[in-house]
């Protein structure tokens, strides 16, 4: 089960998964826990236009559980 932490303001700060399903996530891409750091501005860009994207287009969303399902079935 996922777990949302919220601030005072109810704004979702962080997310957290199951141990088993990082688990599978790290199995599934070996050195992900390794990444630490400042991303670099070009990402952030990326993220900035993506989070504009959904903005505008919030029916283009779905929930996490099918991206997990479609994860799972790619095993």
């Amino acid at each position: 089960m996922l777990q949302f932490l919220s601030d005072n303001s109810g704004h979702r700060t962080a997310l957290v998964i199951p141990i088993e399903e990082w688990n599978g996530i790290k199995s599934k891409y070996p050195g992900i826990d390794a990444i630490e750091g400042d991303l670099p501005q070009w990402q952030k860009d990326l993220i900035d236009k993506d989070l504009k994207e959904i903005a505008d287009n919030p029916q283009c969303l779905r929930p996490i559980e099918e991206l997990l399902e479609e994860l799972d079935k790619e095993d």
